[in-house]
């Protein structure tokens, strides 16, 4: 596997890495993405080792709590081996649902202490704030992050979804050596200049020598290519009520597909892999976090890192335009910082 960095402070990282997410699934839903399986889904974390994907994407509210646990149980032995990245930030409530955000220092030193305890281990490779809460400014919650860098728990700090303007604010603080934020050939938000004409949250990492990490590359399995029509999904799955999945907008969007599947037709590959090659070519410190919890799925990933599109690949999908639709729900996009 190719390896890329992350930041300016010396985090080396495969080209791609693995979103564990949908093996425990989030907010007390299990089935977020369909059925879960606990041996596959540890079997998917041994494989991505064998492959060199040794970069695993969990988080406090994925479960919330099951799914750091999970990864401790499937890196025992192998905690050497493996660079864990974690998120903290939401208020989760007693019914395991997100119930708002917490920045608060006393908050950054509970959920450190939470996480290690559930990964089993005595540091965080890459920590994240989950969501900005803004009621805390941004300083007090990176500087409560820093101390942790400090004392050695902690050896890269991230942010997530979050302005061009935080994450200049957030980096005076400490270095910040990722920007997690959903990224992919349909969902541009984060190559927008901001509203008073500033820089884009890309412009604004690459100035000041930031990582990328896009989540959601493959638009929650519609950019794989292979998604049934959501009306057949699961009553618990997550994309039966995804704005993007539903009426019109599933119908436009499933158009869209169609200059993925051309391209990937010339090439002999999968969509999946043509949509992580566009981001892969967007620059070297792109670093994709697809999700998955099937080998099967891992390994189509990863061949995408040997996909080479060449610029009319890149002009035909980057003409494709943004999905109809908002990503999230109106809730859900209220978290989220531009």
């Amino acid at each position: 596997m190719k390896r890329r960095k992350l930041g300016s402070q010396g985090l080396e990282v495969p080209a791609l890495g693995l979103g564990t997410m949908a093996m425990t699934g989030f907010m007390g839903m299990p089935g977020v993405y369909g059925p879960t399986d606990e041996a596959e889904s540890i079997a998917t974390i041994h494989r991505a080792l064998d492959l060199g994907i040794d970069l695993f994407d969990t988080a406090e509210i994925y479960g919330p709590y099951a799914n750091e646990t999970l990864l401790a149980k499937a890196l025992e032995g192998r905690r050497d081996r493996a660079l864990i990245a974690t998120k903290f930030g939401f208020k989760i409530s007693p019914e395991g649902g997100i119930a708002g955000v917490d920045g608060r220092p006393e908050n950054v030193r509970r959920a450190l202490d939470g996480c290690l305890q559930r990964l089993d281990t005595d540091h965080i490779d890459l920590w994240y704030q989950h969501r900005r809460d803004r009621e805390v400014p941004i300083e007090d919650t990176v500087g409560a992050m820093a101390e942790q860098v400090k004392a050695g728990k902690v050896r890269f700090l991230g942010l997530s979804e979050m302005s061009a303007e935080t994450i200049r604010r957030a980096h005076a603080v400490h270095p910040i050596s990722a920007v997690q934020s959903e990224w992919s050939i349909w969902e541009r938000n984060l190559e927008q200049r901001a509203p008073d004409g500033g820089p884009s949250i890309i412009e604004t990492c690459r100035e000041l020598g930031i990582g990328i990490v896009p989540y959601s590359p493959l638009g929650r399995g519609f950019l794989g290519g292979q998604l049934p029509d959501p009306a057949t999904l699961p009553a618990d799955d997550y994309r039966r009520n995804d704005p993007r999945f539903q009426g019109e907008n599933y119908v436009h969007n499933k158009r869209l597909l169609d200059a993925v599947n051309a391209v990937a037709e010339r090439h002999e590959a999968k969509p999946a892999q043509v949509a992580l090659a566009w981001l892969l070519a967007r620059g070297p410190d792109v670093v994709p976090i697809p999700g998955t919890k099937r080998r099967s799925y891992l390994e189509v990933n990863a061949g995408a890192v040997h996909l080479t599109l060449t610029p009319t690949d890149l002009a035909e999908l980057d003409a494709i335009g943004p999905a109809s639709g908002p990503r999230y729900t109106e809730r859900g996009m209220a978290s989220i910082e531009r």
